[in-house]
């Protein structure tokens, strides 16, 4: 059962996280972490999207829409392959990318401990 609730709170402490970066970049924690994806790749499929945000297929999808609806990424068709589809960003996107700092987002103090145990506390 002791898991169980810390478990809840890292989940409690995440969405309080969440919630601040919707506030001041007016991006959800989904479509903050899929730049952050898209800024050490190249870019990607939305199959490869799915599987780097532990993601169904059918919410990257959704994800992938939001972002770029707010024109953050774009479609690029692939080289070798017309009928396959790839994602990336585009100057707005890496723009609002630099934009966040997220040592000016409240982080709640349970997971700065967890990111400093993690040597990922920046």
């Amino acid at each position: 059962m002791e898991t169980l609730c810390q478990i809840r709170d890292i989940y409690r402490a995440i969405a309080s996280f969440e919630s601040e970066l919707e506030r001041t970049h007016n991006l959800c924690l989904n479509e903050g972490m899929l730049l952050c994806s898209l800024s050490s790749a190249d870019r990607l499929s939305s199959g490869e999207i799915a599987d780097i945000l532990g993601l169904t297929n059918s919410n990257a999808s959704k994800v992938i829409r939001s972002v770029e609806n707010k024109k953050l990424i774009k479609r690029v068709l692939g080289t070798k392959d017309k009928r396959q589809m790839y994602f990336s960003l585009t100057e707005k996107g890496k723009q609002s990318l630099s934009e966040i700092r997220c040592e000016e987002i409240e982080v709640p103090d349970l997971l700065k401990k967890i990111l400093n145990q993690t040597g990922n506390g920046n």
